[in-house]
């Protein structure tokens, strides 16, 4: 369960974040019309991707390099 593993919680996140700034650059619609509630977090990870991705980027690369030769 990615819950109880702090780097599978991050994995998750970080895969969350480049999903939906992805989905985001090809529908913008689709994440834009729920900016609130539930579905509001996938637009703030959106945004996070978007405004951070030189940030994310590294941490992605971090994170897979983490799981390829630490692990």
């Amino acid at each position: 369960s990615a819950i109880f593993n702090f780097q599978s919680l991050l994995t998750v996140i970080l895969l969350l974040i480049c999903t939906c700034a992805y989905i985001r650059s090809l529908a913008p619609s689709l994440l834009d019309r729920n900016k609130t509630g539930l579905l509001g977090i996938f637009w703030k990870f959106a945004r996070i991707g978007e405004r951070k991705s030189p940030y994310v980027a590294v941490c992605c690369v971090v994170m897979a390099f983490s799981i390829l030769f630490i692990q």
